[in-house]
């Protein structure tokens, strides 16, 4: 499976990119609005994986080349450039799932808390930008970015995945699950998706708060 990272030259793509190079024998595409600055990315990715035995190859294509090509698209972008992202790429989508791990926050002084958008969830704004027909799935929200691109760390998190179309849910868990560590759990429809991506502003606040958890994570027991 063919899968784009759209800002995976960011924090989640990286991470995301990363592991799925790794652990998986899927093709990774970083996809970016700056053509040399994917390819910049690709090759250090592949240099860090070849300094692990994994000889893979990252190919790294400006976020419109990248859409065409993936069965799979990650918008792996800041929640205010979402929409704009998904707008610009509509017409390479093709038949490929959209996938958005974007979390809207805001912070002040006491801390940080989720920025619910008018649509109602981030992965609805997502929903709302992209063609007809296009399934879209909300996935990977809650993952510590710095964690999930340190491949010496092990991981034990889940990721709630909601999505309308059953099928495209099923395929992002099995990617998920592709990942070592980490278990997709069902979290329904995108209606849902507000309360799954309300927790990343908690998980941080925790983090901030208490020693030692600084790459916090979720698992449902």
């Amino acid at each position: 499976m063919e899968i784009a990272l759209l800002g995976g030259t960011g924090d989640i793509g990286e991470g995301l990119a990363l592991r799925w190079a790794s652990d998986t024998n899927h093709t990774v595409i970083v996809g970016s609005r700056e053509v040399e600055r994917a390819e910049g990315k690709a090759e250090e990715y592949e240099t860090e994986l070849a300094s692990r035995g994994r000889e893979v190859t990252v190919e790294g294509l400006g976020n419109e080349d990248a859409a065409a090509r993936a069965d799979v698209v990650v918008a792996a972008v800041p929640a205010y450039h979402l929409t704009d992202t998904v707008e610009s790429i509509a017409d390479d989508l093709g038949e490929a799932i959209l996938v958005s791990p974007a979390v809207g926050m805001k912070r002040d002084e006491d801390g940080f808390h989720y920025n619910r958008p008018g649509p109602g969830s981030v992965t609805q704004l997502a929903a709302n930008a992209a063609p007809a027909g296009t399934p879209v799935v909300g996935a990977f929200h809650n993952l510590a970015a710095g964690r999930l691109a340190n491949l010496d760390a092990e991981l034990d998190w889940d990721t709630v995945v909601v999505g309308d179309d059953a099928d495209a849910k099923a395929t992002v868990c099995e990617l998920a699950e592709g990942i070592e560590g980490l278990r997709a759990l069902d979290g329904g429809p995108i209606a849902n998706a507000a309360e799954v991506e309300g927790l990343t502003p908690l998980l941080i606040n925790v983090a901030r708060h208490n020693d030692g958890l600084h790459d916090l994570g979720v698992r449902f027991q």
